[in-house]
């Protein structure tokens, strides 16, 4: 039986800019250009399901933080026509502040994480302030009340949510990492979250500095590689050229979100 394609389509809500190599790569060269960031959350869908992946951070952490907050990702999904209210699924590719903010905004979803993702989130780790840095704590226990309200479901290593659908832990940048395989128009698509913040770093093997395994992280970019139908189907999670490269999906969203299922202008 054929598979139906997800549309997959990234939504951009926040930036940051004014970064040195260091803060991009281990072992970076301080002559060499730095790119910006932009932080995105992506929806996947079809005919017969909508998944959320990653709920993003909202105002308070950006001030905090000191991100350019353009708008909250949670209402923008209203942009795309998904309403939060109605979302049910949300895929948590780990717990790091600006990919699990906001798990209050979405009523009746379940929140789909590695089981890895939150033992490292609650554990001896997070008794050391490099580690934990990444996190919130308020997003924490957000999380440990959808666990105790039966709205988490736990995953242990690959799984398959839906036929053209698999997740596949990476570890590396989190210990639970995740990333998602994602069947459309155009083949198997990566979205590769953290695995990858910016092209460079699968391209050139070259790993991110927030990073709790740096064997694992490798290893990541070998696997994006594996599980895509090309590099050309690997979407890394915080490059501003996927906003060039990938087509708006209307042009009044032009610089707001664009359509990853199809052939980016590379």
């Amino acid at each position: 039986m054929a598979i139906e394609p997800f549309e997959v389509l990234a939504l951009r809500y926040a930036h940051l800019g004014n970064r040195h190599p260091g803060e991009n790569f281990i072992l970076a060269d301080p002559h060499e250009s730095a790119s910006d960031l932009d932080y995105f959350v992506w929806v996947l869908r079809r005919s017969d399901c909508t998944f959320v992946v990653d709920t993003g951070f909202a105002k308070e952490a950006a001030v905090r933080r000191k991100r350019d907050w353009l708008r909250c990702p949670i209402d923008s999904l209203r942009l795309l026509e998904v309403d939060p209210d109605k979302v049910t699924d949300v895929i948590v590719t780990h717990l790091h502040y600006d990919h699990a903010g906001n798990l209050d905004k979405l009523p009746r979803a379940r929140f789909h994480l590695q089981d890895r993702d939150m033992a490292y989130a609650t554990g001896r780790s997070m008794g050391h302030q490099a580690l934990r840095s990444p996190f919130d704590l308020e997003n924490i226990q957000v999380m440990l009340r959808h666990i105790y309200s039966d709205k988490a479901v736990f995953h242990d290593g690959d799984t398959e949510l839906v036929p053209g659908l698999t997740l596949h832990r990476v570890g590396g940048h989190s210990a639970g990492l995740q990333i998602a395989r994602v069947w459309t128009r155009r083949g198997w698509v990566m979205v590769a979250s953290d695995a990858s913040h910016l092209y460079a770093n699968f391209e050139q093997r070259r790993p991110f500095p927030i990073v709790y395994n740096v064997a694992e992280m490798l290893e990541g970019f070998n696997l994006l590689y594996r599980l895509a139908d090309s590099p050309n189907h690997i979407v890394p999670g915080h490059d501003p050229l996927v906003m060039k490269y990938y087509p708006a999906v209307k042009p009044e969203l032009e610089g707001i979100a664009v359509r990853l299922d199809l052939p980016p202008a590379r």
